[in-house]
C-alpha cells in the first residue's frame, strides 16, 4: 500500500505546492465504557525514517545517532507534534449515528524512538453523547496530503468486550484514477478548494468501524 501512495503523493506534489512527503503509520485505541459510551481515543503516530531523522537532527537528539535517547531527550522530543494551530483537527475525523464527532485537544502526549523512528501518542476525549447505538466511523487522514497515514499498528477497544472493530481499506487503484482525470482537466493555476478537492486526502484514508452489541 504504501508504494502505491508513493506513487500518488509524486503525482499529486506539483499542483499541491512543494511539500515535504511524511508517512506515518497510525493506531487507534477507543475506550468505551460499561455503557458503550466512547469516552477517549489514544492515537500512535509512528513516522517513517527519514522525518524521523529531520526531526531528531533540527531538535539535536540522538546526536551520537546510538539510537538510545537520554531522558533530556526524551523529554525534549514528547509533545514536539502536539503544537497545533487552531482550527486543526488532529488529522482524525469521526461520526456517530451521522452526526461528526467532536473532540478535545490532545493530552497525555509520550514519545519514544526505536529502529531510526519516532513514535508518539497523544490522548484525546469525545465530547457529548457518544452512546454507541450505531456504528461509530472514524478516519485519520490529512485532508491536503501533506501526510499520507496507513492504519498499520494495532486498533482495539479497551474498557468493555462487547464493541469489536472492523478496518475497510481504500481503494487506491480507483482513487488515483479519478484523482488523474480530474488534476488532467484542471488549469494549472487552479485553486483546489474551489475545484472541490480540498478534502483529496480522504479518497486515501482507512475507514476505522466500531460497532457495539445492544445493551
Amino acid at each position: 500500500m504504501r508504494t502505491v501512495v508513493c506513487l500518488c503523493l509524486s503525482m499529486l506534489a506539483a499542483p499541491l505546492g512543494a511539500h515535504p512527503h511524511i508517512f506515518v503509520n497510525t493506531g487507534l485505541s477507543f475506550v468505551v465504557d460499561d455503557q458503550n459510551r466512547l469516552t477517549h481515543v489514544q492515537v500512535t503516530w509512528e513516522y517513517d525514517e527519514l522525518y524521523s531523522l529531520l526531526v531528531t537532527e533540527d531538535m539535536e537528539i540522538d546526536s551520537d545517532y546510538d539510537g538510545i535517547l537520554t531522558e533530556a531527550d526524551t523529554a525534549a522530543l514528547t509533545g514536539f507534534d502536539m503544537q497545533w494551530v487552531e482550527g486543526f483537527n488532529g488529522d482524525l475525523v469521526g461520526e456517530l449515528d451521522g452526526i461528526a464527532l467532536v473532540f478535545s485537544g490532545p493530552s497525555a502526549a509520550t514519545a519514544s524512538f526505536k529502529d531510526g523512528k519516532i513514535t508518539t501518542t497523544h490522548v484525546r476525549e469525545v465530547i457529548g453523547n457518544t452512546q454507541v447505538t450505531g456504528p461509530a466511523i472514524f478516519r485519520p487522514y490529512d485532508g491536503t496530503y501533506y501526510t499520507a497515514y496507513e492504519v498499520g499498528l494495532p486498533v482495539d477497544v479497551q474498557g468493555t468486550s462487547t464493541c469489536e472493530v472492523a478496518l475497510d481499506a481504500p481503494d487506491i487503484e480507483g482513487a488515483l484514477s479519478m484523482t488523474r482525470a480530474e488534476l488532467s482537466a484542471l488549469p494549472e493555476d487552479y485553486d483546489m478548494e474551489a475545484a472541490g478537492l480540498s478534502d483529496i486526502g480522504a479518497r486515501f484514508a482507512t475507514e476505522v468501524r466500531i460497532t457495539c452489541a445492544a445493551l
